[in-house]
């Protein structure tokens, strides 16, 4: 869910304390743990992957042509919409790259679209084009996302990016579960540590003591914004950068706490196009 046709969601006042009953009525109790995931297929690639530090800066930007000549050593940008020869002008510029790739909802307007059949679409997710996906069907879900994963490594991308992670707290049509979650959560995981990249925790902040191990690296939204960020410190204390955004909240009134909790943190606009004001 991201810019003006997968924007990111806002939350209102109280949203943690929701979201961590929601998570213990399901099953998310500190110490649970859900089944291993079925195993990834593909073959992965030879080189260590990326493991991204505490603090590192970065650019996200998933509209619009990407501009290459931001100064930040990490970007995030769409997988499908971007092609290999971006990918590789931001390497030969020394950046990073991660691919960003909705896993937990279905996108009518992606090329793939009609491979995935009705009964794993659900409810809109609220934003134009988007239903969640029942995350519960790793039979069908599986393969759709190995190809897209794949589609990353192949343009030479070095992380993933999953959105739409945290179906279980959300109305999507489908009875999620706290176990449904980690296990799709960790079965996408494995899928991108197959091919060889470094793969994001995206929001799902409830599971965070369940789900670091599995993940290099966090992104979040609107923590600051919601007296959330201390949550992400699991990560920050593995030695994994949490790339955190704000879209509502001014530089001034989030940036101190941000470099106190060693966040990669940006000011953006919902678009998520070029422009950007870094901590």
């Amino acid at each position: 869910m991201r810019g003006s046709t997968a924007g990111t969601r806002t939350r209102g006042p109280g949203a943690l304390a929701v979201l961590v009953l929601l998570a213990v009525v399901a099953g998310c109790a500190p110490g649970a743990r859900a089944e291993d995931p079925p195993a990834a297929s593909g073959a992965p690639r030879s080189a260590p992957r990326w493991q991204p530090e505490p603090g590192v800066d970065w650019q996200w930007q998933l509209s619009g042509r990407v501009d290459t000549t931001v100064d930040a050593p990490v970007y995030d940008i769409d997988g499908f919409e971007q092609d290999a020869a971006t990918v590789s002008a931001l390497h030969r510029e020394g950046r990073k790259v991660i691919c960003y790739l909705s896993t937990g909802a279905w996108e009518d307007f992606r090329p793939d679209a009609e491979e995935f059949p009705a009964s794993v679409r659900g409810k809109s997710n609220g934003w134009e084009g988007e239903w969640w996906l029942d995350i519960r069907r790793v039979d069908v879900l599986e393969p759709l996302m190995e190809k897209r994963i794949a589609m990353c490594a192949k343009k030479g991308f070095d992380a993933v990016e999953p959105d739409n992670m945290d179906g279980y707290l959300n109305s999507t049509g489908f009875p999620l579960t706290a176990r449904d979650q980690l296990r799709y959560n960790r079965l996408i995981a494995a899928l991108a540590h197959r091919h060889g990249m470094a793969v994001g925790l995206k929001n799902d902040l409830p599971q965070i003591p369940e789900l670091v191990d599995d993940f290099d690296f966090a992104v979040n939204e609107q923590c600051a914004q919601y007296n959330e960020c201390d949550t992400l410190t699991p990560f920050i204390e593995a030695g994994k950068a949490v790339f955190h955004a704000e879209y509502e909240v001014p530089v001034e009134d989030f940036c101190a706490e941000s470099r106190r909790l060693r966040l990669s943190s940006l000011l953006k606009k919902y678009e998520l196009g070029v422009w950007r004001q870094g901590c």
